[in-house]
This record gives structure tokens, C-alpha cells and sequence, in this order.
């Protein structure tokens, strides 16, 4: 049984965030995700049928990469939480990290004319640094939300444009990067692998303008208690004894498992599984689109991880209302069954129900999309809650963390998706066996849908409801008003 939650109180107009800095805050995430979102959909592609390594060799690569540097993580969010500047913990990282984030984008995505072991190790050390230093400017910024307000239907609206501007970026991503790549493209390559620099050093300096504006654009505003001592020890022991965090650690895990396997192999699936497709589109479109139309595989698939990422927008942005009238958990539960059922439904559709494969993934993308955003607000209220039961707050390691599983999650995905199409048969820029398709309908559908259903069985257990975060907030003012820790750090 699931409990009914109750309302959290509306928020004080002092603790009401000015629209400015709500949307500089979304810039965080759509910088981001110009390179996050070319990671889940994008990284494994680039490496067999691109860079030119094998599906096992670029698997393992990713997947140990993700692993070891997830364990970062939490080290960058204790260095976060002891950073003491005059512009605050979090937000002196994004201009210390922006510019080295933006010259190994273009070093991963350059193609080295060395030989094949030169060439790996080559995607070992350009790739591990580029993951390094985004998580020194992805800790502080997720990290930021949790100081910016105390307030959890701020909170909910923050992480809601937070999400906006990572699905903006994703479509980005998914609209741009293959047209502007490819041979005689947007950009005039004359190789892909041209191409592919050519668009990191444009996404590069997008992101840098991002980072930089939102570090004048936001301000921190939740300090730690004044008598609070800093302690590795007891930081990690904190971190370990909070069984909220610890559910949605877990939840959160095989949340992104379900999304890893299925983004690891999305554009193989549409290169080998869907192919070209000829359509009859309806006379009342553009003359450009009307009748029968033959679109290559790149074009669908720009079109679909367009969509995806359009329909998960529109979801993120009703997520506050859907929160707002059943509460988190419940809102998760019913929109990760439905994202659930929509996966698992791709078992069955044929390479030309085009239309209906779009379909079905805009159901899933709208229900899918908010998930991730809500469960960072949950995490934000496990920072109250570690403070409320503890009297100690480490903000930056509660949201390393929840990175941490992330990451472990997607360099597990990422791993297994390739092994399995390994398993098959799968080879690179080659018609494929009916069992390299077959394994490929089933990364799309079956196996990411079931370990949906086990996400949705651990967040069951998952305590803090509105009601008993509205009860922690009271508190956790009265302290801070008592100990003077209230006060704001300079903009």
C-alpha cells in the first residue's frame, strides 16, 4: 500500500526565486547535456562505427570509465562542501572548470590517425579526463540546488526548470550532431570524423557562455550550521545511516539502468533495425514533406531522440503540477508504469511502423522525462532530512552520491549493451545476422522494462512524503534562526 501524502505549504514570498534565476539555473543542465546527452545516445556509436574500435573493446572502455570515475564523485562533493570562497561553495566551479570541460570535448571527439592500440589508449585518456572534469563542475552545479532555497515546492519548480534545460540541450544533441557531422553536412565536413570536432568546439563554447552567465545570474543561500564540524569520517557515516538516500540511491540505479540500455543501442537500432523508410505523408504539409518521402536512417533517427527529448520537456514542465496532486512518490510509481509498458511494447513493432514506434515513444518520453526530476528534488529532502536527524549537512556528498549511482549505472549499461550485442555477432558498418536484430529489439524493449519494474519496487519503501518534509523544513528553521546560520552568502 501506498501511503496518501499531504500538502506541502505554499511558500513564503521570501523564499520565492526570481525567474531570472530559476532559468539561469536551467543553463546549468542544458551546457551539461550538450555532452551528457551525446553520451547516452550518441558515445557508443561514435566509438564502433566512427573512431572505429570494436563493440567489446568500446564497451569495456566506457564501462570501466564510468565505473572508476563514478567514485569521484563523492571526493568532488566533499571537496565541494569544504570549499570556502567569497561566491560560495558550488558556483566558483563553473568558471574554473568550464573552459578545460570545453578543449577535451573537442580532444574526445577527434579522430587520432595512430594505430589501433595507440588509438585506444588515446579514447582512454581523452575520455576519462573529459569525465573528470565534468563531474568538477556537474557536483557543484547538481549541488546547487539544495542551497539555493530550503523551500520543497521551490525546490520542485527549480529541478523542474533544471530539466528543461537538460532536455533542451538533449534536443540540441539529438537535432543537430548527426546532420551537422556527417559527410557534405550542415558544417561542410568533408569526414565524419571532421565533423565531430567541428561540432564539440561549437557545443564547447555554448556551454562556457551557459556556465559563466549562470555563475553571475544565481546566488547560495543555505549555509551549514555554524557549530558544524567538518569530518571525512563523519560525512560518509552520515551518508551511510540515511536510509532515505540510501532507497533512492538504489532507485535511482536501476532508473538509469533502464534508460542505459536502451540509449546505449538506440541509434544502432534505427542504422541496422529500422533502416531507410519511404512514407506517404499527408498533401497539406510543407511541399518539402508532402507525399512520398525516403528518409535515411540518420534522419529518422535525428527526429526520434528529437522528439524524446521534446516530449520529456513537456513532461518535466508538468511535473510540479503532477507532484503537487498526488506527491512524488506516487507521481513516480504512476508515470514509471507507464513508461514501463511503452518499452516493453517495442518487443513487437516491426522496422516500417515508424509512425507508431514515434507514437509510443512520445507516450513514454512525456511519463519517462519528469523521473529523474523528481527524484532530485527527493534528494535535495535527504539533505534536510541528514541535517534533521544528524544537526550536520554535507550537500555536496548527498548529490555526489546520487551522481555516483548515475554514473555507475550508465557505465553498467552501457557495458552490458554492448556485450550483449557483442554476444550476437554484432559488427560495424555490416549487414547484421537475425540474431544481431533480434538482440537489438530486445535492448530497445524486454530487458530495459524489467528492470523498470524493479526501480518502482524499491522507491516503495522510500519514507519522506510532503507532509513529513513540511514537518523537518519547520524545524530546520527554527535551528538555523537559533544559531544565526540563515544568513545569505554574496552574490
Amino acid at each position: 500500500m501506498i501511503e496518501t501524502q499531504e500538502s506541502a505549504p505554499q511558500a513564503n514570498a521570501s523564499e520565492h526565486l526570481g525567474i531570472v534565476e530559476k532559468l539561469s539555473y536551467g543553463l546549468g543542465d542544458l551546457a551539461s547535456c550538450l555532452y551528457w546527452q551525446t553520451f547516452m545516445i550518441y558515445l557508443t556509436f561514435f566509438y564502433t562505427d566512427v573512431f572505429g574500435i570494436s563493440a567489446l573493446a568500446a564497451g569495456t572502455m566506457i564501462g570501466i570509465s564510468r565505473i572508476s570515475d563514478a567514485f569521484f564523485d563523492p571526493v568532488m562533493g566533499m571537496i565541494a562542501d569544504r570549499t570556502k570562497t567569497r561566491w560560495g561553495k558550488f558556483r566558483p566551479f563553473f568558471i574554473w572548470m568550464c573552459v578545460p570541460m570545453a578543449v577535451l570535448g573537442v580532444l574526445t571527439f577527434t579522430v587520432p590517425h595512430v594505430g589501433d592500440n595507440a588509438k585506444l589508449i588515446w579514447a582512454y585518456v581523452t575520455y576519462n579526463a573529459l569525465m573528470l572534469i565534468y563531474t568538477a563542475i556537474n557536483i557543484p552545479y547538481t549541488a546547487l540546488m539544495g542551497v539555493i532555497t530550503t523551500n520543497a515546492l521551490e525546490r520542485t519548480a527549480l529541478s523542474s526548470i533544471k530539466y528543461v534545460g537538460a532536455f533542451a540541450g538533449g534536443m540540441i544533441i539529438a537535432a543537430t550532431l548527426l546532420p551537422m557531422a556527417k559527410v557534405g553536412g550542415w558544417l561542410g565536413a568533408q569526414t565524419v570524423e571532421r565533423g565531430w570536432q567541428l561540432c564539440f568546439t561549437i557545443y564547447g563554447i555554448a556551454a562556457c557562455a551557459c556556465f559563466i552567465t549562470m555563475f553571475f545570474t544565481t546566488r547560495e543561500r543555505v549555509l551549514p550550521p555554524k557549530k558544524q564540524v567538518t569530518s571525512v569520517t563523519s560525512d560518509l557515516k552520515d551518508l551511510v545511516t540515511n536510509g532515505p538516500w540510501l532507497i533512492l540511491v538504489a532507485c535511482t540505479l536501476a532508473f538509469i539502468l533502464f534508460v542505459a540500455l536502451r540509449g546505449s543501442v538506440t541509434a544502432h537500432y534505427f542504422k541496422y533495425y529500422v533502416g531507410k523508410q519511404s512514407f506517404t505523408l499527408p498533401l497539406w504539409l510543407p511541399k518539402s514533406m508532402a507525399g512520398t518521402q525516403t528518409w535515411e536512417w540518420e534522419t529518422i533517427a535525428s527526429m526520434y531522440n528529437t522528439s524524446t527529448q521534446f516530449a520529456s520537456l513537456v513532461g518535466v514542465i508538468l511535473m510540479p503540477f503532477v507532484a503537487r496532486m498526488g506527491g512524488r512518490k506516487i507521481a513516480f510509481m504512476v508515470l514509471m508504469m507507464i513508461a514501463v509498458c511503452c518499452t516493453g511494447s517495442f518487443y513487437v513493432l516491426r522496422p516500417d511502423q515508424v509512425p507508431l514506434i514515434f507514437a509510443i515513444n512520445l507516450l513514454g518520453s512525456i511519463t519517462g522525462g519528469p523521473i529523474i526530476a523528481l527524484l532530485m528534488t527527493m534528494y535535495a529532502d535527504t539533505a534536510d532530512y541528514g541535517e534533521f536527524t544528524k544537526r550536520r549537512r554535507a550537500t555536496g556528498l548527498i548529490f555526489s552520491a546520487s551522481i555516483f549511482s548515475q554514473k555507475q549505472g550508465w557505465g553498467f549499461g552501457a557495458w552490458a549493451a554492448l556485450a550483449i550485442l557483442n554476444s550476437t555477432g554484432f559488427v560495424a558498418n555490416q549487414a547484421q545476422t537475425p540474431e544481431t536484430l533480434h538482440g537489438l529489439v530486445r535492448l530497445m524493449s524486454i530487458l530495459p522494462a524489467g528492470i523498470g519494474i524493479v526501480s518502482m519496487v524499491i522507491l516503495m519503501f522510500y519514507p519522506l512524503h510532503e507532509g513529513k518534509m513540511a514537518e523537518i523544513e519547520v524545524e530546520l528553521k527554527k535551528r538555523r534562526a537559533a544559531d544565526g546560520s540563515e544568513s545569505t552568502v554574496p552574490a
